[in-house]
């Protein structure tokens, strides 16, 4: 039969919450409903969203476009484009 290891860690045996990270993460893992963001948070995440939306919108707009299917009626249609000789 093999012996229980001897540990000099309390964090396993800890029951109250401290500051320490895996004790807050037991605390947060049994209690969900008292884990919120702050408004704070909530409110720059929000900004940054809308500020990425712009910036994408904003590169849509400015690409160039590009012909993906050409009419088939065309009769240069396997002509390769940025050969105009």
């Amino acid at each position: 039969m093999t012996r229980k290891k001897k540990t000099r860690s309390l964090a396993d045996k800890v029951t109250i919450r401290t500051g320490r990270r895996k004790d807050y993460k037991k605390w947060r893992h049994d209690n969900p409903d008292q884990v919120a963001p702050s408004r704070r948070f909530v409110a720059k995440k929000q900004q940054q969203r809308k500020l990425q939306a712009v910036r994408k919108l904003a590169r849509q707009q400015n690409g160039q476009d590009i012909a993906i299917h050409p009419d088939k009626t065309d009769s240069g249609a396997n002509k390769p484009q940025g050969d105009d000789s």
